[in-house]
């Protein structure tokens, strides 16, 4: 069994400026955010992020200047605090690219890539603008003669992922929901991990079901307590309501919002 275990800014500096970066999480939940911090501490750029539904994570690296493009079908924090400001004032300014998807059409463009397809069918998005605007084609079908839509592959560079456990080999344990991660797991070329706690084979071995992502996926593994927060981790620690309230209340002011991160993110350990 080869020990993968790096440090975080080990990881996180192996991963090149213009990187395609798969978020694992889901809003407010299971977001890389240790990692996502750690790329702000090392000043990555142009960074293309993808994610069903960002929040937090989308949010912080776009208005941090880490990001120059978005593959999502939502960002925003839900009905909690609405829409995303940094995000918005990105893509309003011209800095960071929208490319509009639904969430289904990223999970079709990852499944393709995890299949080592250059496509995947799709069905549903008849009448939608999003067939114009993002560019997708239609091919015939060889059995029905008919014309099928479909979504290229999203192939990222990197996958980066929370769980709550993984062994030193990269097995990895999910509670709660997966969201995308299993499967952004299968499409990336290569997988960053972050577990809230790095533990023996023999603890995963005791509770087989939820091993998600197995260690032969996994190039990276780092141990993060707390390395979702300030989003939820599924029966460990729900969402830090206060402290986003309190980082959106700088989203209007990007030197404040600079001042704050670097003295509440960059520069202090990650609450208890």
């Amino acid at each position: 069994m080869s020990d993968k275990r790096r440090t975080l800014a080990e990881a996180v500096a192996s991963i090149p400026d213009g990187s395609t970066l798969a978020l694992g999480g889901n809003t407010l939940h299971r977001a890389p955010a240790a990692a996502v911090h750690e790329l702000i501490r090392q000043h990555k750029r142009g960074l293309h992020l993808v994610k069903t539904a960002g929040a937090y994570d989308v949010d912080l690296l776009c208005g941090l200047g880490c990001a120059t493009a978005v593959s999502a079908g939502f960002v925003g924090y839900e009905t909690v605090f609405g829409l995303a400001p940094l995000y918005r004032r990105a893509v309003e300014g011209g800095t960071v690219e929208a490319r509009e998807h639904a969430c289904y059409t990223i999970i079709a463009g990852l499944r393709a890539a995890s299949q080592g397809v250059p496509f995947m069918p799709l069905n549903g998005l008849q009448g939608s603008d999003l067939v114009e605007l993002r560019g997708f084609k239609s091919v015939r079908d060889p059995y029905a003669g008919e014309d099928v839509l479909v979504v290229p592959a999203i192939v990222p560079d990197v996958a980066l992922i929370h769980v709550q456990a993984a062994d030193a080999s990269g097995d990895c344990r999910i509670l709660g929901s997966q969201f995308e991660d299993v499967l952004m797991a299968r499409a990336a070329r290569r997988v960053i991990v972050t577990a809230e706690r790095v533990v023996t084979r023999d603890e995963l071995a005791a509770d087989p079901a939820h091993t998600a992502i197995p260690g032969f996926l996994v190039d990276t593994v780092v141990e993060a307590p707390r390395g979702a927060w300030p989003t939820s981790c599924a029966g460990l620690y729900d969402y830090d309501e206060a402290f986003i309230g309190e980082l959106l209340a700088h989203a209007g002011d990007p030197a404040g919002l600079r001042a704050f991160v670097e003295a509440r993110l960059l520069a202090e350990a990650t609450p208890a």
